[in-house]
């Protein structure tokens, strides 16, 4: 009896062997690192009608927003909304912004050359910042003088432009987020931009309605009646359910 146990232990103690050296060959499987975050608060495309979307280009709430940049309300909206937009809207890849230059007049189109200017990941900040400082630069429009109101209505595309600029200090503001003289005088020059800009304002009338700055888009739908913050909040909320 006693040889038998002895035998049974022998043979235990092989087969524990076996096992700890199969498992010990055995490869390990390491589970694949988890899949980045995105920031979509860092993600712009530049659109084909000359537009700029930040956020998820595929999420399933977009929101379409056309502005004027001597527009007072569309300043306020920008304020308001920013934040709110970016960390609950735009953060989770549920919801996109595209904004659409709605250009009213020479000073407009002139600031609106210069918020495309650069790359399209410079757009939305150049976009914050002439919204943000608008009391600022559109202050000189009061006490024009007879001088600068004749170079406000130059024939010359390029001239136009840059008087606007320089009257307004829009050189300044645009130095300030790090362009240089050059770049800035080639962006006021983009008269085929312009053109395109004035076209899709057409277009933005007569196809979805504008007629008044901040308007919207919602999942292609315009939004008849509501130009604030306050009024697209909900509807946004709605659909995010």
């Amino acid at each position: 009896m006693r040889k038998m146990i002895k035998t049974l232990g022998l043979l235990l103690a092989a087969l524990c062997g076996v096992a700890l050296l199969t498992a010990a060959n055995k490869p390990v499987r390491v589970p694949p690192p988890p899949a980045a975050r995105i920031n979509w608060n860092n993600t712009v495309v530049r659109t084909p009608v000359d537009s700029h979307l930040l956020g998820n280009p595929n999420a399933p709430v977009k929101l379409v927003e056309y502005i004027s940049y001597t527009c007072p309300h569309c300043a306020h909206f920008e304020q308001e909304s920013d934040v709110q937009l970016r960390v609950g809207f735009i953060s989770s890849g549920k919801g996109s912004i595209e904004v659409r230059s709605y250009v009213r007049d020479p000073v407009d189109m002139t600031v609106a050359l210069l918020t495309h200017c650069g790359p399209a990941t410079k757009f939305f900040g150049n976009h914050s910042a002439f919204l943000r400082h608008q009391t600022t630069w559109m202050a000189p429009l009061a006490h024009l003088t007879d001088g600068q109101k004749a170079r406000w209505s130059n024939n010359d595309f390029i001239a136009r432009t840059r008087a606007i600029a320089a009257d307004l200090g829009l050189y300044s503001l645009m130095e300030a987020r790090g362009y240089d003289r050059p770049q800035i005088d080639r962006c006021l020059a983009d008269k085929a931009l312009a053109e395109r800009l004035a076209q899709h304002t057409k277009d933005a009338t007569e196809k979805d309605f504008v007629n008044g700055t901040p308007s919207f888009l919602l999942n292609g739908v315009p939004l008849s009646g509501t130009y604030s913050w306050a009024a697209l909040k909900p509807q946004i909320e709605a659909r995010l359910r």
